[in-house]
């Protein structure tokens, strides 16, 4: 590692727009997309905001690290699928779930009265087709102007890309589960 000096000196960019609800997402084949989501959740709701989490893939009772946590703040953490499609056993159902799903978090967004709004996941379902991705568009588009929604998943579609304010590609540089290391609950859950 070369050491390098800290900077001293820096340019001082002044923003001159006004604030306004962003759009973010956090795609690529990395670790990192939920989590770094859910610590925007837990940023906002740290300062009295509403915070409504939606996860696309995980079941109504799931009960993994995330769920324990924001139970015990308050915040509502929904499962809104039947898991990842190589273990669901009826996959009309799995897209029946998303599309349910998706009802909901846009009549969230829509609301207005929702600060932050995380669909964890929702990467999955417009890549299959289950949910379509104009009307998500439109959603994000149309949201009242105070709404920040986070999207996350791999796989992006470049339309999102394009129309978000700030996009993170997470990338796989190496990971344990390649060198036969298992999941561990409290990281990977």
């Amino acid at each position: 590692m070369e050491i390098e000096k800290p900077p001293v000196d820096r340019e001082r960019i002044i923003p001159t727009g006004e604030r306004r609800g962003l759009i973010l997402v956090h795609t690529g084949p990395g670790k990192g997309k939920s989590t770094a989501a859910f610590g925007l959740a837990l940023r906002a709701h740290g300062r009295g905001k509403t915070v409504k989490i939606y996860q696309f893939m995980k079941v109504p009772s799931a009960r993994f690290g995330e769920h324990r946590v924001f139970e015990q703040l308050g915040v509502p953490i929904i499962g809104l699928g039947d898991g990842f499609s190589w273990k669901s056993k009826d996959l009309d159902h799995s897209a029946e779930l998303a599309s349910d799903g998706w009802a909901q978090a846009e009549a969230t967004i829509r609301a207005g009265e929702t600060f932050l709004v995380v669909l964890d996941e929702i990467m999955y379902p417009l890549r299959y087709g289950w949910v379509a991705l104009e009307p998500v568009l439109q959603c994000l588009r149309e949201r009242p102007a105070h709404v920040h929604v986070v999207l996350t998943g791999r796989g992006a579609p470049q339309e999102l890309i394009d129309l978000a304010d700030t996009v993170t590609e997470m990338a796989m540089v190496k990971h344990h589960f390649k060198a036969g290391v298992p999941a561990q609950r409290g990281i990977e859950d």
